[in-house]
């Protein structure tokens, strides 16, 4: 899912009548971890969670409010109620949403945030909540990245620079962390929340045909940015293949050999034949990427695997990282099938690594 921020950005010419909700802080037994956010309109939900059903309508009757009153609150909603009674959740927990009605006083923090992520720079959002009632709170949001800093009272920023600085280096884009600062002297105290933001991971998929396709199609439903790559341009085009962010039309190793490897990058290799699959797979060996995955059969994997170590393209070690067959063992047989278990590898990756 596009990153909802941005879908913000995307509806800035008429954000006065949107609403963002929150997860701020869970305690117990919840349907959503903090940092999960929900967008509304006038309509009701556009787009994310806070958890759904019994929450997310009571959020959702509260965001209606909000586009009306224009006030700001910071909730806390208790899931621990008796089972006997069918309109309350009873997951067991607590869960705090803050509920943000004035969206237009941030749109270029969203914009600096934009940025960053077009760059391929990550970065923390803040968000700061000076509270008055559970109905009514104050908000102020700051961009910050290693090379950008907000205007922000240097007393709070001295404090917070060294965690926005250790969230950046974690690499994970699920960090999510609450601190409760006061200036010397002044009151009251501020609640701030700090979200990590980091750019989509890359998928590359070296190969256009069906399976190809149909992975770009489930990589941009997960979130990946979505290069497809291919030689032939009947193939390779956005009308064949719509979701992909970015389609490359030249030899396939070639084009591997000049794309950057990073430690965010997942490379699949689906193309069509036994040459175009090693052309491909030699430049990601040693490589940093994140993930290096190859369809084939068993005897084509063994005679690749064989050709590679003998010639010295790879090392023992360096071979036993690409995972091939690639995707997870769920007996698929169709395309479609074959998609889903490359693309719940890639996610069990992905995760694991954050």
């Amino acid at each position: 899912m596009k990153n909802i921020y941005l879908q913000i950005l995307d509806q800035k010419s008429d954000s006065s009548h949107l609403v963002l909700a929150t997860v701020t802080r869970t305690h117990g037994s919840t349907p959503q971890k903090p940092g999960s956010s929900a967008l509304f309109d006038k309509k009701g939900l556009i787009s994310g969670t806070v958890g759904g059903g019994v929450v997310e309508g009571k959020v959702q009757k509260l965001a209606l409010e909000a586009i009306l009153s224009k006030k700001s609150g910071h909730f806390q909603f208790n899931l621990a109620n008796d089972i006997s009674n069918t309109e309350e959740a009873i997951c067991g927990g607590q869960i705090n949403v803050l509920i943000d009605a004035n969206l237009n006083n941030y749109l270029s923090v969203f914009e600096q945030l934009g940025s960053s992520i077009e760059s391929r720079i990550p970065g923390v959002l803040i968000t700061m909540v000076t509270g008055f009632t559970e109905e009514t709170v104050l908000i102020n949001r700051y961009w910050i990245s290693n090379i950008f800093k907000p205007a922000i009272p240097e007393a709070f920023l001295a404090q917070i620079e060294p965690v926005v600085l250790n969230m950046i280096s974690g690499g994970n884009p699920s960090d999510y962390r609450e601190l409760e600062l006061t200036i010397p002297d002044e009151e009251p105290s501020s609640l701030f929340f700090l979200e990590a933001v980091f750019p989509a991971a890359q998928l590359i998929i070296a190969g256009a045909g069906h399976i190809g396709k149909t992975l770009a199609r489930l990589g941009d439903m997960l979130d990946f940015e979505v290069t497809v790559i291919d030689d032939r341009s009947e193939y390779a085009n956005s009308e064949n293949i719509p979701e992909a962010n970015h389609i490359i039309v030249k030899d396939i190793g070639e084009a591997l050999k000049d794309l950057k490897k990073e430690n965010d990058t997942y490379v699949v290799i689906v193309t069509r034949g036994h040459k175009d699959d090693a052309a491909a797979l030699k430049p990601c060996i040693g490589s940093e990427l994140a993930f290096t995955g190859m369809i084939g059969s068993k005897n084509k994997i063994a005679s690749m695997r064989a050709s590679f170590i003998e010639n010295g393209w790879a090392s023992v070690k360096q071979w036993e990282a690409v995972h091939t067959p690639v995707g997870l063992d769920i007996k698929s047989r169709t395309v479609e099938e074959i998609a889903v278990s490359i693309a719940a590898q890639l996610v069990l990756v992905r995760n694991s690594k954050n």
